[in-house]
């Protein structure tokens, strides 16, 4: 997937056509009221990221939002408006090559759907396929951004890992939940179909490691295991600055990739500027094996 290229005329065509905003509810967004076959990651092979004619250097970013009730206004802010400023701004700071994009909406471990998985795109159908999302509206113990990670390890094909020997960028969004910890090869095998002996949160992060620089954005103070097991990788910020998630995004994107936070922060408005510092200082960057904190 991934042909073709986003632009902001077919957004708006888009926006309008499904009379978006985001003072609606979550049922007026997001309209469907079952998981979509073709986004339940049991009935998946691999989803592929592979480079074309269009896009010759694919960098896969995956944006993973937690879909309990209490994050329904994270997935209206995103889908009416977020993901759009995302992907302009992607495109404006030059922050990547080609990127390719897929959603995620992952619950909690008892949901019916706790996790729908999109194609990787690099067009408007980025934000067509987000829309299809079911919001499920669960939220009664720990959800699984895990089965996510071992899906992305365990069913992707990527052109930029497999050729260029380059990490694309998993960012998953959420708020106080714990990420799931016990019983993780039987949540992995209910909720995506493979049987993985062993596993545990810890193993499965290390093992998407090895395709995806993983981060994770909390709204509101985190647990401390999550913490703890996303150590230099998380980022909280508060509700009131959920409308800079894509600068932060693409902000981490661009230190993790060598430039200077000076550098970087210049690019926002300076109204932004402490919120996208604040978060990105919470960081310690991989590079060349070593871990320095920001």
């Amino acid at each position: 997937m991934g042909y073709g290229s986003y632009s902001a005329s077919d957004w708006n065509k888009l926006k309008s056509s499904r009379k978006l905003s985001n003072d609606q509810s979550v049922e007026e967004v997001f309209k469907n009221t079952s998981c979509n076959p073709k986004f339940d990651p049991k009935y998946i092979g691999t989803r592929e990221c592979f480079d074309s004619a269009d896009h010759p250097n694919t960098t896969p970013i995956v944006v993973g939002l937690d879909v309990t009730g209490s994050m329904g206004y994270l997935a209206v802010e995103v889908a009416t408006k977020s993901l759009n400023d995302f992907i302009m701004k992607l495109y404006s700071t030059g922050a990547v090559q080609d990127p390719a994009l897929m959603c995620a909406a992952y619950g909690d471990y008892l949901d019916e759907s706790p996790l729908q998985i999109t194609q990787f795109e690099s067009d408007i159908r980025i934000a067509e396929q987000l829309l299809e999302i079911y919001f499920e509206n669960g939220g009664r113990g720990e959800v699984t951004p895990t089965c996510l990670w071992s899906f992305l390890s365990r069913h992707t094909n990527i052109d930029a890992v497999n050729k260029r020997g380059e990490k694309g960028f998993v960012f998953t969004i959420g708020d106080h939940a714990k990420i799931r910890s016990d019983y993780v090869p039987e949540t992995i095998e209910r909720v995506n179909g493979d049987k993985v002996p062993g596993a545990t949160r810890e193993g499965t992060l290390k093992a998407v490691q090895q395709k995806f620089n993983v981060f994770h954005i909390t709204i509101g103070e985190p647990p401390v295991s999550n913490t703890q097991l996303l150590s230099g990788r998380l980022m909280s910020i508060s509700e009131n600055d959920i409308s800079a998630i894509p600068e932060i995004i693409i902000s981490t994107i661009q230190l993790q990739k060598g430039m200077k936070i000076n550098d970087i922060l210049k690019q926002w408005d300076e109204i932004l500027q402490p919120v996208v510092k604040a978060a990105i200082s919470q960081l310690s960057i991989i590079e060349n094996g070593k871990s320095f904190t920001i």
